[in-house]
């Protein structure tokens, strides 16, 4: 069965790019030519036609891919390097701790698999304790919490484990790596805790710096339009929470398939709310872990069998997430927000780039959703209808971008004085500050500084948010 048969059948319209079947030569004719049905790494209806401004788009998405693709091997072992260096001189107390430690053949040896190694991200920010000041009482609490799990979601099994249980004194219930049936292979990864107040946090891991797969979902800018309630939303996104390729989203997998993380996500959370009536859940995940995030309730919308979830679902919180949808995938989602009366915040700290992608603009039509709290790079935040410079591209908000850029470099080296030491900033984030200096956002998307903003922002902004929640139950 071809694939454009299989998506006719649970879906009204979609763009499929498959950069696998792109020719350079191919993908170079989209730029010539309106109807896109022609090429044969496209997969959507005959005869739909594209403005240039899309086809460009399409372009760039399969060319990036194509190179994802052919890195994908030396990306990872230049990735585990990394890694492996890191971990070596910080097991080792630095490079001088290392030199000492060869001469005496005492090297610390490394495990990538222990509680100790920590990933790259780890290494940039290694904060692992939760802020003694943040309470289950305080109106930061499930933020705060969020924030730092979306963080931990980035180690190993045995660090995540170790972090949950000996670190938070939480519950830690399981690690896991699931399948993505379109790139035949695990590539999503998630964790679920229960905080032992009745509260199970389910947080999904976002794009890993040396992950081709987590990239090439990022970029992949195919897209389904499930039916017309629903609009249109990101196809890399929804391939990585776990559609089906000759099914889409069945209210059931199919048992002899490998599990995807939606349909496993789902079944473990029944069976721990089913176990306590009074356990409710939250869903969490920075950059890419924040799309997946939005997306899980919005599958449930779509299965009302499990609606049942939905009224145990606390809230969605999301750091330096991307935009998932078109403008009526928005619509649905705030209806189905009010319905179930479940909170969906989404964290934007400064002029991080990847809340600004992919475009809300005639081109893409891509539009965010829910409540904004967006955080300046004093750690100030607001609730907002949209970020600033909300398409990251724009040339009248590029000297403030890189004035911006200069000040966290120079924040970076006496936030530790102005703050407490709880906020230092190691070499690793100067780095990213420093590449923030030529492409301004990078280091903004860090997630040492979204745990920054929930410990030094001001609560007020989540009792005005309360506030205005109680003035609508009434």
């Amino acid at each position: 069965m071809s694939n454009s048969t299989c998506n006719k059948s649970f879906c009204s319209n979609y763009m499929l790019l498959n950069p696998e079947d792109a020719g350079f030569a191919d993908v170079v004719k989209i730029l010539f030519s309106g109807d896109i049905s022609k090429r044969k790494f496209i997969d959507c209806s005959d005869g739909t036609h594209e403005p240039l401004g899309r086809r460009w788009i399409i372009f760039i998405s399969i060319l990036a891919q194509k190179f994802l693709q052919a890195a994908a091997k030396p990306l990872a072992g230049f990735g585990y390097g990394v890694e492996y260096w890191l971990n070596l001189l910080s097991a080792n107390g630095g490079f001088c701790g290392l030199i000492t430690n060869s001469f005496k053949g005492k090297i610390v040896e490394l495990d990538s698999t222990s509680a100790s190694f920590r990933s790259f991200l780890g290494h940039v920010d290694k904060r692992l304790e939760l802020d003694p000041t943040i309470g289950s009482g305080d109106e930061r609490y499930y933020a705060a919490l969020s924030v730092m799990a979306s963080k931990a979601s980035y180690e190993n099994k045995e660090c995540v484990e170790s972090i949950v249980k000996d670190h938070w004194k939480m519950d830690f219930v399981g690690f896991y790596d699931f399948h993505n049936d379109y790139q035949g292979k695990a590539t999503t990864q998630a964790f679920i805790m229960d905080d032992k107040k009745d509260t199970i946090i389910v947080a999904f891991r976002g794009t890993e710096p040396f992950d081709a797969d987590a990239w090439s979902s990022d970029v992949d800018l195919s897209w389904y339009e499930i039916n017309s309630e629903i609009g249109k939303i990101h196809g890399g996104f929804l391939k990585a929470l776990g559609l089906l390729q000759s099914q889409g989203w069945p209210l059931e997998q199919d048992p002899n398939q490998p599990e995807t993380a939606y349909y496993a996500i789902r079944k473990l959370l029944t069976q721990l709310v089913q176990k306590n009536p009074n356990a409710k859940f939250i869903v969490t995940g920075h950059s890419l872990g924040g799309a997946l995030a939005v997306l899980f309730p919005a599958v449930l919308g779509l299965h009302k069998e499990y609606s049942f979830l939905l009224d145990r679902l606390e809230g969605v919180y999301t750091f330096g997430q991307p935009r998932v949808g078109d403008g009526i995938f928005g619509e649905y989602m705030n209806k189905l927000i009010e319905k179930h009366s479940f909170t969906c915040i989404r964290f934007v700290y400064s002029y991080d780039l990847v809340p600004r992608l992919p475009y809300d603009d005639s081109t893409l039509l891509f539009k965010h959703f829910g409540t904004c709290i967006y955080y300046n790079s004093l750690y100030q935040g607001k609730v907002v209808d949209e970020e600033p410079d909300k398409n990251y591209f724009s040339i009248i908000w590029m000297i403030p971008k890189f004035l911006n850029a200069g000040w966290e470099l120079i924040r970076s080296f006496c936030i530790k004085y102005m703050k407490g030491s709880d906020y230092e900033e190691g070499g690793l984030l100067r780095m990213f500050r420093v590449i923030g200096l030529m492409v301004a956002g990078v280091s903004a998307h860090c997630t040492q500084d979204y745990v920054n903003c929930m410990r030094l922002g001001s609560s007020d902004v989540f009792l005005s948010l309360n506030g205005q929640k109680m003035l609508k139950m009434q």
